[in-house]
């Protein structure tokens, strides 16, 4: 078996492949205070739940934007798996040509989405990511990671707003159904999710124009998004294509086997 960690700044997503099957995944929260006994305890708990035996894990692989868990997940790979991890990062195969002024400031999971959407779907992309961060990228279809945009996710837009105007309450993010509310709640969600759908069509519009000049105006852009949140605001576009919620651990996969 194969053991994924996407750790992204609120969450950290783990993934188990067997060949080539994603028998088990888990969503938990992101803790920078862990140890690596609290995590091996942890993978511990949910590989039982699931009858899942650690001793099967042949490998590990990690992909994160927090540097601070990567030291704390690589103990732990080692000590509870025998396994030195696999790090997504400078000098690792992925198969695509990273076209950004300074390649090391790309987002590791920013990296590993284009080689999965690559992989599944060809070229050109553009690959939204539903994560703390909403991050926009695009990809040639000659391979290659050109760039593109970040923006602030909903729940840091929804923090923000709770945060620094005083009389505006903390709210869920969810879809109220109508932009005429009635309340102040429905009419913060609805700025949050409206306001996102919004930004993300825009984007894309003008992602599809500038690939065009790149790649020329008779090949089709697929859009592709993932992450947390995909789903609902897809419900409100028509500018997304496809969403792969196992999109990032199925590219840390792919890497994988690239560099083995």
């Amino acid at each position: 078996m194969l053991l994924c960690f996407d750790v992204g700044n609120s969450n950290t997503v783990i993934g188990v492949f067997q060949g080539d099957s994603l028998i088990n995944s888990w969503r938990i929260e992101t803790d920078m205070n862990k140890s690596a006994d609290e995590y091996g305890m942890l993978l511990n708990q949910l590989f039982n739940y699931e009858g899942l035996e650690m001793k099967e894990v042949e490998d590990v692989i990690i992909s994160t934007v927090v540097p601070s868990v990567l030291y704390t997940l690589q103990h732990m790979a080692v000590k509870y798996f025998g396994k030195k991890a696999l790090v997504v990062g400078p000098g690792i195969k992925t198969g695509i040509t990273v076209r950004y002024d300074n390649p090391g400031q790309v987002g590791a999971d920013r990296i590993v989405n284009a080689v999965a959407a690559l992989h599944k779907y060809g070229g050109p992309l553009i690959i939204i990511d539903f994560g703390t961060a909403t991050t926009f990228c695009a990809v040639s279809n000659k391979g290659e990671y050109l760039g593109g945009t970040i923006a602030p996710g909903l729940k840091i837009s929804s923090e923000a707003l709770f945060e620094k105007a005083s009389k505006l309450p903390k709210v869920e993010i969810e879809d109220p159904g109508k932009v005429i509310c009635k309340n102040t709640q429905e009419s913060m969600q609805s700025g949050l999710v409206y306001g996102h759908m919004g930004m993300c069509d825009y984007i894309v519009g003008k992602m599809k124009e500038e690939l065009a000049d790149y790649c020329g105006d008779d090949k089709k852009v697929t859009v592709v998004a993932t992450g947390g949140l995909s789903a609902m605001i897809d419900n409100g576009l028509d500018c997304i294509d496809f969403v792969d919620k196992t999109l990032t651990l199925e590219g840390l996969k792919i890497i994988y086997e690239k560099n083995n």
